[in-house]
């Protein structure tokens, strides 16, 4: 049988073993078997009756004792064990919210600029058949990169896009603009995509998806990186290593009844608040914080609606494009008099095609996007994850309560271990974080845990990246607060 949850080995002992509250204890046997049943080690050694405890380091007591130096060691190797297996199932529900909801979103990001590339590749195919093949390989690399962008690489949304239309130029150029046959070096093509910028062949096309790609794509990716963030918070929180002192105390708490024939006596409550408020005083620290990060997630998610919301802005994209392509061949006279004042004039083949035009009527034909339910937006879904995230905004402030009244400690009424005997626990119970620990009669906590130190670090980050967000910079500039910074610097959320 392996290892279980302290809540389910428990259990398991009830079936096995009988109080001996009252009663002096005459035998070690439920001792051993309890030793046994738990798979610690071979019984053989094990006392079968009472014995002194002048050996134990931490389960001593003024009466005799079943437990040996040994059992005490390896009682210390399993109680760390069995509070991280306690943890680990507290937690694993936020888990699996943030791990779930950051693999979807990422499938959907992926989703989205697929589709938005296909979209580009069929307004090409279907209304500017003659750039289709040359457009090709400009549209794959645009949206190449900008997955690149959204998932961790750092590349600059302005140069991407303006690649882009540069790429764009000389191929709108020969085809729609000027066409013709021609010879066209490629110095001549090199020279036309490097004046695209000067000559503004698409209007203000490529400034509006500079803007709207720049603030969606930044708000997405700003919002995956802070759901990783949430899943390493949680791995990190979930394997901390416990101190030396915490770890006694929780050998004392958890096992040493074992040692008096008590086992099935569970910790006052009280008694095991002091002990995890204890060994949990760093984890608690993150609260403050964690809550700020929940609080940022929301905020983002409500902001990110129309130009900021990557759905809209991919899925339109196309829309723009073609924009762009309109825009040139309107003002093609002027866009070809420039050129050739920046370039030269092209050298033409002495037989002439007909000037190409876009099939007007195929425009729209196969471009529409595609109609999604409503249910199945990235709005909503988001606004799904961040309603249930919510409810996980006090999980670290009120982990070590939770563990005490829902898994470790005993039911108001019934008799309880209060760290020596099964009696009422009489000493004040501490309040969370590392300062309330300066009382604490069952654990002494020395200070802030770096690993700890560095998680907040992470967090304050997420949640100061966020806020600088233009979708948010601008809500907190309209509404005249104070800078991120000095919000959590003076322990205070940032708010709207």
């Amino acid at each position: 049988m392996g290892r279980q949850s302290l809540r389910g080995g428990i259990l398991l002992l009830a079936t096995l073993v009988c109080l001996l509250r009252g009663e002096k204890l005459r035998s070690c046997e439920d001792a051993r078997k309890l030793f046994q049943l738990r798979q610690l080690g071979p019984v053989k050694g094990l006392p079968e009756t009472p014995r002194s405890g002048a050996d134990l380091q931490v389960c001593t007591s003024k009466n005799l004792t079943c437990c040996t130096k040994k059992m005490e060691e390896r009682y210390q190797m399993v109680v760390k064990e069995d509070i991280q297996q306690v943890l680990q199932t507290s937690s694993s529900t936020l888990k699996f919210l943030i791990s779930h909801n950051a693999a979807a979103f990422q499938e959907t990001f992926e989703m989205l600029i697929k589709q938005a590339e296909n979209y580009t590749s069929m307004l090409f195919c279907s209304t500017y058949k003659n750039m289709a093949l040359e457009a090709a390989a400009a549209v794959q690399e645009f949206f190449t990169e900008l997955g690149l962008f959204v998932f961790g690489i750092d590349i600059s949304t302005e140069e991407l896009v303006n690649r882009f239309f540069d790429t764009l130029f000389p191929i709108v150029y020969n085809h729609l603009i000027n066409p013709g046959p021609k010879d066209t070096s490629l110095e001549y093509s090199e020279c036309i995509r490097m004046s695209r910028r000067v000559v503004s062949p698409f209007g203000n096309v490529p400034k509006i998806v500079m803007g709207q790609m720049g603030r969606s794509v930044l708000s997405s990716r700003t919002f995956l990186q802070a759901l990783n963030l949430g899943i390493e918070v949680i791995n990190t929180t979930d394997h901390l290593p416990f101190s030396k002192d915490c770890s006694r105390a929780l050998l004392r708490m958890q096992y040493c009844p074992h040692c008096q024939g008590v086992a099935l006596s569970k910790p006052c409550i009280g008694y095991c608040l002091n002990v995890i408020r204890g060994c949990l005083a760093n984890m608690a620290e993150i609260d403050f914080h964690w809550r700020g990060y929940i609080q940022s997630l929301e905020e983002l998610s409500s902001a990110m609606h129309g130009s900021y919301d990557i759905e809209h802005v991919l899925l339109n994209f196309h829309s723009l494009v073609n924009d762009a392509l309109t825009q040139a061949r309107i003002y093609g006279p002027k866009v070809i008099q420039q050129v050739n004042k920046i370039c030269g004039h092209p050298l033409r083949k002495p037989t002439l095609s007909p000037v190409w035009s876009p099939d007007q009527n195929k425009d729209s034909q196969g471009m529409k996007m595609s109609t999604r339910d409503s249910e199945e937006t990235l709005t909503n879904r988001r606004k799904e994850f961040v309603n249930s995230l919510r409810l996980f905004k006090t999980f670290y402030g009120g982990l070590a309560d939770h563990l005490c009244i829902n898994e470790l400690a005993a039911a108001d009424g019934l008799a309880c271990w209060n760290g020596e005997d099964v009696k009422s626990y009489t000493h004040r119970v501490v309040g969370n974080g590392i300062k309330a620990q300066s009382a604490n009669p069952e654990v002494k906590v020395k200070g802030t845990d770096p690993v700890i130190s560095q998680i907040i670090d992470k967090l304050k980050h997420i949640i100061q990246h966020c806020y600088q967000l233009p979708l948010l910079q601008k809500l907190r500039l309209t509404h005249h607060f104070l800078p991120v910074e000095q919000d959590l610097s003076r322990g205070k959320l940032p708010l709207f």
